[in-house]
């Protein structure tokens, strides 16, 4: 089946008791037994939920894998990709990653006596550079977040070494745009929350693969550690998967059209968009990618003062965290999404605190292009003001 058919379908089958078309919301925390260790599958819904087993039947086969684990947030399922690792593990990280993946690594793991590397991984052999001999995972966000740098990920693949993991975090592609596995990745991560759940309405998070060995030892974190969603926030979240493929057309053709209006504008310093062929990554995006995905980065032209006024006149991008919605949203990386990230560090890699983040929504693009354009021409004043 082809993927919009499998979004609608997979794990999804009509209810065998009622014949209810839409899967249940099996809103109960512990399940009647035949007889003591005889049940139907289900005991307690921390381990197993049936709603949670659709989802999770649903968004492995939206990866093209064979397992997958569903939690309640993001951080949730990339917690448990650390669970993996013990004291004294070594793990190289892509640079460019959201705030509170830094955040997790920084002020929870390094307690815990595991060590980071941070690298330019646009720049395979800058990876390769940094493996130890206790290297133990490879963590990658590809398009990054927020400055929407690529990696190749099978260079990466390649180089790296046995007993080595590659973790991939799809959110901003999602599987419709991008499938890491089949390039070579041994682990997908994904916060559910944003274009697989597409509505702002649900926090989930999801950890896949096609590992049997690795998704026994995630499932037994799940349920050890319980971080898992409710019965209402699985249902939520399959119902968000079922349009996955449209949203994702739609979000991207809005976002081209979006990333070319703003690189045709003087008072627009800089555009990030992987769809745009000044991007330098733009081949690899044509190769590694079906499509371009929803996520603009700018830097409007002038002070700091410029930025925040520009954010401030939007009507339509709301100024939020999160992104991903069928809704556009406006985020100033430095003080939100990535503020865990010392000042310092942030403008080495490129978060300035002029630096804005658009989730461009499904609304018609004329008219985000206009709520733009209005912001731009009101605070143009400011273009020119010294920083």
């Amino acid at each position: 089946m082809k993927f919009s058919t499998r979004a609608i379908h997979t794990g999804q089958e009509a209810d065998p008791t009622t014949g209810a078309t839409i899967v249940p919301i099996y809103a109960t925390s512990t399940y009647t037994q035949e007889a003591v260790g005889v049940n139907k599958g289900f005991d307690y819904s921390r381990t197993v939920n049936p709603t949670r087993v659709a989802l999770e039947k649903q968004l492995a086969s939206l990866e093209d894998a064979a397992y997958c684990s569903a939690f309640s947030s993001g951080m949730g399922a990339t917690n448990t990709v650390m669970n993996l690792l013990s004291a004294g593990d070594h793990v190289v990280v892509g640079e460019d990653l959201y705030g509170g993946t830094y955040r997790l690594f920084s002020k929870v793991y390094e307690r815990y006596g595991i060590t980071f590397s941070y690298v330019d991984a646009a720049v395979p052999e800058n990876v390769r550079a940094a493996l130890r001999a206790n290297t133990k995972l490879i963590w990658l966000e590809t398009p990054t977040n927020p400055l929407l740098n690529l990696v190749d990920i099978a260079s990466v693949t390649a180089l790296k070494t046995a007993g080595v993991l590659l973790c991939v975090d799809n959110t901003f592609a999602s599987p419709y745009f991008q499938r890491p596995l089949a390039l070579g990745a041994d682990i997908v991560v994904h916060s559910t929350t944003k274009y697989i759940g597409g509505h702002s309405d649900v926090v989930g998070g999801a950890v896949i693969t096609n590992d049997a060995d690795i998704a026994q030892r995630v499932k037994f974190h799940q349920n050890a550690v319980g971080a898992v969603p409710g019965p209402f926030d699985a249902f939520l979240t399959m119902r968000g998967a079922k349009t996955l493929a449209l949203r994702m057309r739609e979000h991207a053709k809005n976002a081209g059209e979006v990333a070319r209006f703003l690189a045709g504008r003087s008072d627009v310093a800089k555009v990030y968009y992987p769809g745009l062929e000044s991007h330098p990554q733009y081949a690899l995006a044509k190769r590694q990618m079906r499509g371009f995905g929803g996520m603009v980065s700018l830097v409007p032209a002038g002070p700091v003062e410029r930025a925040m006024a520009f954010a401030r006149s939007l009507k339509l991008f709301s100024l939020a965290e999160s992104l991903g919605g069928v809704e556009s949203l406006i985020n100033h990386p430095a003080r939100m999404t990535h503020g865990s990230i010392p000042k310092e560090e942030r403008e080495r890699r490129g978060i300035t605190d002029s630096l804005l983040r658009l989730s461009v929504g499904i609304e018609d693009v004329e008219d985000l292009i206009a709520d733009l354009r209005q912001a731009l021409d009101t605070t143009a004043e400011l273009a020119s003001a010294k920083a």
